[in-house]
């Protein structure tokens, strides 16, 4: 059973499907230059409207070290997950400060070399994505021989999904455009996507 995050969580009603669907965790968009983007006050409140069972996962770029933690602290995020120039000298910063905060790292693959440097990460989780997100599926034989727990991200949706399940079997996977219809989230997606990984 795979784990499964929706990300890009942003208006109510998202709130909403999430607890009828129960993923695993949820995604908060901390970058202005995503339509997804949310402020902390927007997150804030988003968190409150979403069950407690479901994790909540910050999605920084290049974030300021305390904007994140204020953050965590608050208690609107429980994960952070890097997204930019992030190296493992960052993380380890994080740890210093939040000692035990789990930490996840996102790499894009364009290349079997992506994927091996990837795996030398000092994050808690490693995300495997095409880009940052672009909605696109990289290629998966580049990740083959990785050797340790990955997210699958980039180009999930309803239509390949079962064959990302059965190809790669990650420990988890993150989708956005990919429940989306019109840029929105929409419910049926979010559902049958939920369900399929977590059948597996």
């Amino acid at each position: 059973m795979a784990r499964v995050k929706i990300c890009g969580i942003f208006r109510k009603c998202d709130t909403d499907y999430v607890n009828a669907a129960m993923p695993d965790y949820a995604g908060f968009v901390f970058y202005p230059r995503s339509h997804r983007y949310v402020t902390d006050e927007a997150a804030q409140a988003l968190r409150s409207s979403i069950d407690r069972h479901i994790a909540t996962v910050g999605v920084f770029v290049d974030e300021p070290r305390e904007h994140m933690l204020s953050l965590l602290d608050s208690g609107i995020i429980n994960i952070i997950q890097l997204h930019g120039h992030e190296t493992d000298d960052d993380i380890a910063a994080i740890r210093r400060e939040r000692p035990g905060i789990e930490i996840w790292k996102a790499f894009k693959i364009r290349r079997a070399e992506d994927a091996e440097a990837a795996e030398k990460s000092k994050a808690d989780r490693i995300l495997l994505d095409n880009g940052y997100g672009t909605g696109e599926r990289f290629e998966w034989s580049y990740i083959k021989g990785i050797g340790r727990p990955f997210i699958l991200a980039g180009g999930l949706s309803c239509e390949n999904i079962d064959e990302a399940m059965d190809k790669i079997s990650p420990w988890g996977v993150d989708v956005s455009s990919g429940v989306e219809t019109d840029g929105v989230k929409d419910f049926g997606k979010i559902r049958l996507i939920t369900s399929a990984a977590k059948r597996r």
